[in-house]
């Protein structure tokens, strides 16, 4: 989280989309709820120039622009100093791409589609902005199931997962399953600062950025879902 988050500061947001509406509907509902835009961008060049020069909270990144995309703008502006600590949401028209996969694995923090509510997408910015991953549950399970299994394997092998223990592996299979602290914390019988603890920890011992980084883990090593290389039907 950045400093100004930290300290209690405006919320600030980078808008990359190609759509010049898209653009000013998203910052006219960021700005009534009191979020400040601080730079818009039509492709993912602009987006990691304005990442890096206004380092936002977070940035909402449309993945097909022309020129530079938002996979290799995600990959850019997360794998530089000053753009390390935002967080990026996806933007997308389609809830089972390849692109958003590739984009979560690349440590960006959840996705949304582009039809989303305004509620939704306030919601969302604000939820990563706190630290947290933005995951939707049945679409991001889904994805996650439909493309994990016929992509590279993971650079932590299932003999990685020895690290954690028998507890944190129970919870990392149901953060698979796209549960909330508050939901994990109801399954186990435990408090959501345990949770928080828990999770803080597979994070630490398996060096991932996020939430979803864990679950993306949890599908390639095939603690959860169908094994690494196992067909998967086509889904509509």
């Amino acid at each position: 989280m950045s400093e100004a988050a930290t300290a209690g500061a405006p919320l600030r947001v980078v808008i990359a989309d190609d759509q010049t509406l898209v653009r000013s509907g998203f910052r006219l509902i960021l700005n009534e709820a009191g979020i400040a835009v601080v730079a818009e961008a039509a492709n993912g060049k602009e987006a990691v120039a304005a990442a890096l020069q206004h380092r936002p909270d977070v940035v909402l990144m449309d993945i097909r622009m022309p020129g530079m995309d938002g996979l290799e703008a995600t990959r850019r502006i997360l794998g530089s100093k000053p753009g390390g600590g935002c967080r990026i949401i996806i933007l997308t028209t389609f809830d089972l791409d390849q692109y958003v996969y590739a984009a979560l694995t690349a440590g960006a923090s959840g996705f949304l589609l582009k039809d989303t509510s305004p509620e939704q997408l306030v919601a969302a910015v604000r939820t990563v902005r706190s630290g947290d991953a933005l995951l939707a549950p049945s679409i991001t399970r889904r994805l996650i199931e439909r493309f994990a299994p016929h992509q590279p394997g993971p650079s932590i092998s299932r003999a990685g997962l020895s690290d954690l223990t028998a507890r944190e592996l129970e919870v990392l299979r149901l953060l698979a399953q796209g549960l909330s602290n508050a939901e994990l914390a109801a399954e186990l019988t435990v408090s959501t600062a345990t949770v928080k603890t828990h999770v803080a920890s597979i994070l630490a011992k398996l060096q991932l950025r996020d939430r979803v980084q864990a679950i993306v883990l949890a599908y390639q090593t095939g603690l959860a879902g169908p094994p690494p290389g196992s067909p998967t039907p086509d889904r509509p």
